[in-house]
């Protein structure tokens, strides 16, 4: 066919110089995640649980995602589709008041995992690549090479109740068994306490994410040139000529973080108009003053 791209030098049509191969990612599925994760135990740190033991009340601080590990694996009886197992690790703040004092903040850790299917397709082809660093290789991952990756973006939750209950009030069992990797036990000051506290915290999180699989693919796009930088490097900061009151001056006044901006069903919703009224939109002549907002910009 006359329109199939071929590789290398082509007429310039629209800004195209040429056609090339480039090595990427193949998003073969995705699935997005809205958790509210109830009654998720702290691991706290020996000091943090002195401090809970005696402590009279407790209010929520905030919780940091520390690292999310992920292990796939082919899912039976289902060709073409993966498991993915997901684990997430917390860091989690909290004030405890002790005896109507100021509030002292605990941290500990708190480990969720799940699961979801995906399809990721098939293939055979096994990929290696001289990046490969064989001192620390991983055997499960060497037998897997034609599995598709998976891949999370999440942000850090939201944390939403915060609770303290008795050992022997909450049911549960004491023999815990929760292998931690090493670097995750380096982010606490102390070492956490697993089991043989007679007082334990629970909190609630939410929590938004993104999962996909991907797999490794060639693909033949246009190119229009290369991506050379056009701006100088500004010589600022220390032994830099410019003062930084000319440095600052040149700086824009963030309008933005003044009056934040929203988008035009936003804007139509929260005053009270129709959608055709002409709101944030500068090509529209209607000058209708009844409108009811104006984005400034």
């Amino acid at each position: 066919m006359s329109e199939k791209c071929q590789v290398g030098a082509v007429n310039d049509l629209g800004g195209i110089r040429e056609a090339v191969c480039i090595h990427t990612k193949k998003i073969c599925d995705s699935c997005i995640d809205k958790d509210c994760i109830e009654d998720l135990r702290v691991f706290l740190t020996q000091d943090s649980q002195a401090i809970l033991e005696q402590a009279t009340n407790v209010k929520a601080r905030s919780a940091e995602l520390l690292y999310v590990s992920l292990d796939v694996e082919p899912a039976q009886f289902n060709t073409g589709h993966y498991t993915v197992d997901i684990t997430y690790y917390y860091r989690i703040l909290v004030d405890a008041i002790v005896c109507g004092t100021r509030p002292c903040t605990i941290c500990g850790l708190s480990v969720f995992s799940k699961r979801v299917i995906l399809c990721g397709g098939e293939g055979t082809a096994r990929t290696f690549s001289s990046k490969a660093v064989m001192d620390g290789f991983d055997r499960q991952r060497l037998m897997q090479t034609a599995t598709p990756d998976a891949l999370v973006e999440v942000i850090d939750p939201m944390i939403l109740a915060s609770k303290v209950v008795d050992v022997c009030n909450c049911r549960c069992n004491d023999n815990t068994c929760l292998e931690l990797p090493s670097f995750i036990c380096g982010c606490f000051d102390g070492e956490l306490v697993l089991n043989g506290e007679s007082r334990r915290l629970y909190v609630t999180i939410g929590q938004f994410s993104i999962i996909r699989m991907e797999r490794d693919t060639q693909l033949r796009i246009p190119s229009y040139s290369y991506c050379i930088p056009t701006k100088d490097c500004a010589a600022t900061g220390s032994g830099a000529d410019e003062s930084p009151c000319d440095m600052f001056s040149k700086i824009k006044f963030p309008v933005s973080s003044f009056f934040p901006a929203c988008g035009d069903s936003e804007c139509a919703a929260l005053a009270g108009v129709n959608d055709d009224c002409g709101c944030g939109n500068s090509n529209n002549s209607n000058s209708n003053n009844n409108c009811g907002c104006r984005i400034v910009r």
